[in-house]
């Protein structure tokens, strides 16, 4: 037996050791070992830095490369005129462009507030089921000493005077809060919208049988009810929205290739209204306060499948004319209509791809607010609200005075102030 035979196994023993002593080496030097404090001192400051360099003060990130958040890719979008925060950081009183001093109105989550007829804003108080107003001394007040618990959505009529309320289990009942008296609706029927005088309603009747769904009209009670057109088993695309101008009562989409669809408007008289075409899928719309335009949002492959939004003539005789992109990636529901004119939206800063197939993306995202003038075509980012809220309805009475706003995460209600 020679040497190397002898001592084989030590041999062996020695080099494993030496193999996990190196092993265990790399792993410190590359993982483990901690850089010198030295070198994280910043060398353009005077003076000697311990540990981390400052930040310094915080600002308004653009985050969509030259444009302003909330524009889409390679699309500048409006500019604030404002001088936004001051160096210490302090919001603005008032929306001038920058971050701006947002002020709560109610404790606990509210439900479709609006505009009452004399400007002042209106809503259900989830915790309590009481409908309030807020006074013009910000405090609130009882609309009707009747509670209704667990509202689940509303639908306002343009007087403001009556509303239909609809519930987890499918109920929906009228409320006039002018008579205190409350009326029950079929459960079948959906999607409610009420005529210009409030004195008519249009919604869908989805009954078991395809053959017998329609959009039909009747009295806010319920009562007269008429059947309009045949939904079958399109329902999903077709949409009331009684237009301010009675001319229109609803629309329905047709797709015409992947991307594209074909919008139909619907009269009370059956009237052969001009369609156009949608640039995208997902439809979200409102009209504007005279009727004569329609405000839209829909998503396709072309913008990452996220909203954008277009405006579109739809007077009777002009529908489909001076369709344009408004350049601004949020929803027609976070939008509001102060003037025939002039739009506010609330614009999410970042937008994961997909976010108009999937909308519960952009719950955790922060809004800015912006102004459009439809006239110029301008927008402008007018506030950063001092908060992180995902903004779910916006409101802005016509004197434009002060800016509403509900939040998606908490459902409290919140004003800004703009003049």
């Amino acid at each position: 037996m020679n040497f190397f035979a002898r001592y084989k196994k030590i041999f062996f023993v020695l080099i494993f050791l030496l193999f996990i002593v190196l092993i265990g080496y790399f792993l410190w030097r590359f993982f483990f070992l901690q850089t010198p404090l030295a070198s994280l001192t910043n060398p353009s400051a005077t003076g000697t830095v311990n540990g981390l360099p400052d930040i310094g003060a915080g600002g308004v990130t653009n985050n969509q490369g030259t444009g302003l958040p909330g524009t889409l890719p390679g699309e500048i979008g409006g500019a604030g005129t404002g001088t936004g925060a001051t160096s210490a950081n302090q919001p603005d009183t008032r929306a001038i462009g920058g971050l701006t001093k947002t002020q709560s109105l109610t404790d606990t989550p509210i439900l479709n507030p609006t505009l009452a007829v004399d400007g002042q804003v209106q809503y259900y108080n989830e915790t309590d089921g009481h409908f309030y107003k807020i006074g013009a001394d910000g405090k609130p007040t009882l609309l009707t000493d009747q509670v209704f618990h667990q509202v689940d959505s509303i639908t306002w009529a343009p007087s403001k005077d009556k509303a239909i309320l609809q519930y987890p289990d499918g109920g929906k009942i009228l409320y006039d809060f002018t008579t205190k008296k409350q009326y029950t609706l079929p459960s079948y029927w959906q999607d409610f919208s009420f005529s210009p005088g409030s004195d008519q309603i249009i919604a869908k009747s989805l009954a078991l049988d395809p053959e017998n769904r329609w959009l039909v009209v009747s009295n806010p009670d319920g009562s007269g009810a008429k059947n309009l057109e045949p939904i079958g088993t399109e329902d999903k695309t077709v949409y009331p929205a009684w237009s301010p101008n009675n001319q229109i009562v609803a629309l329905y989409t047709q797709g015409v290739d992947f991307d594209r669809q074909e919008a139909f408007f619907v009269g009370l008289n059956g009237e052969n209204f001009k369609s156009t075409i949608v640039e995208g899928r997902g439809l979200q719309s409102q009209w504007s306060t005279s009727g004569d335009r329609l405000l839209y949002s829909v998503y396709s492959s072309s913008d990452n499948y996220n909203p954008r939004l277009w405006i579109v003539d739809a007077n009777a005789n002009t529908i489909g004319q001076d369709r344009r992109s408004l350049d601004l990636a949020t929803w027609a529901d976070k939008c509001t209509f102060a003037s025939n004119t002039v739009v506010y939206c609330a614009v999410p800063e970042n937008l994961q791809t997909g976010a108009g197939l999937f909308p519960e993306l952009e719950y955790q995202t922060k809004d800015n607010l912006y102004k459009i003038d439809l006239t110029t075509g301008a927008k402008q980012l007018i506030a950063v609200p001092d908060g992180t809220y995902n903004i779910s309805q916006v409101i802005v009475p016509g004197n434009q005075n002060y800016l509403y706003f509900t939040d998606q995460t908490n459902g409290r209600l919140y004003q800004v102030q703009l003049k």
